[in-house]
């Protein structure tokens, strides 16, 4: 089954989306925590709280140097959760994923905008692989095809990392890359809401309701 993420620092809106939603985790990035006005350490305990369970997290390193990374995911890595440590696929990026998956450390490279920046992290040991697909259509590319060249490239050299699709605007985007049949998948917010919303479905269930009353009255379904 699919891993399904929530890309954000808003832990009132976690809660909400837990009660109905078969969330794995949440996945951060340092713009996401800048905006909440809250650090990473907070975070997590409050999202913990809210998920319950042992929900897995995805953290990332702000370190710009290939020993600061390691450093970095080696200390993110022994916080008391379930932690995957985000490291952009850079060339500085790479070289501080061979280097923490030394370490045993699971890794999710980010900031991917092509099929072979994602390859290439594969080849390093990159659990998880985050192409950007709104932000690559926003290039004038395709987000999509991009995730769909990347799992090709995955299937035939039968690499086990998983794709971490990210960066999505609204839900046509998320559901074409789903059907590619990736392996996670973080939604922001608003396009979770818009994942089960529909204009016709609160009129339909409003009239579910009317035509009830006007044959049971107050009655429930196992009283009639």
């Amino acid at each position: 089954m699919i891993e399904l993420y929530l890309d954000t620092a808003d832990v009132a809106q976690t809660k909400r989306f837990n009660q109905c939603l078969p969330l794995q985790g949440i996945t951060t990035n340092p713009t996401i925590l800048a905006k909440s006005k809250q650090g990473l350490n907070e975070t997590l305990k409050e999202m913990q709280d809210a998920l319950g369970g042992k929900p897995r997290f995805h953290a990332q390193v702000v370190s710009t140097s290939i020993e600061g990374m390691v450093e970095e995911a080696r200390q993110i890595n022994e916080l008391p959760y379930d932690m995957v440590v985000k490291i952009p696929a850079t060339e500085t990026g790479l070289a501080a994923i061979k280097l923490t998956k030394a370490q045993g450390i699971k890794v999710l490279a980010t900031a991917i905008y092509s099929a072979q920046q994602g390859f290439l992290a594969a080849l390093c040991g990159a659990d998880y692989l985050a192409p950007y697909v709104n932000r690559i259509d926003a290039l004038n590319g395709n987000g999509v095809e991009v995730v769909a060249d990347l799992q090709l490239l995955l299937d035939q050299n039968q690499l086990p990392a998983k794709i971490l699709a990210a960066s999505f605007k609204n839900t046509q985007q998320a559901m074409e890359v789903m059907k590619l049949g990736i392996e996670a998948i973080t939604l922001p917010v608003d396009v979770a809401a818009a994942m089960f919303a529909h204009p016709a479905v609160e009129p339909a269930v409003a009239q579910f309701g009317h035509d009830w009353k006007q044959a049971f009255g107050d009655k429930l379904s196992f009283e009639s």
